[in-house]
């Protein structure tokens, strides 16, 4: 697995209220969710880094 790198991001205490909601509904972490929203959303602009799988 990838190592994971660390950083601090500030929310507003109702906005990371709704996302602690929408993680357990999703029966995620908080930082779990939060990974998802935005893996989803660089899929969508399409910016997910490309995976290659090499031949055998």
């Amino acid at each position: 697995m990838a190592k994971k790198k660390p950083f601090v991001l500030r929310l507003d205490p109702d906005m990371y209220e709704r996302l602690e909601k929408w993680a357990a509904d999703d029966f995620r972490s908080t930082n779990g969710q939060i990974e998802w929203i935005l893996d989803q959303a660089l899929k969508k602009a399409g910016r997910q880094k490309k995976i290659i799988v090499p031949d055998d």
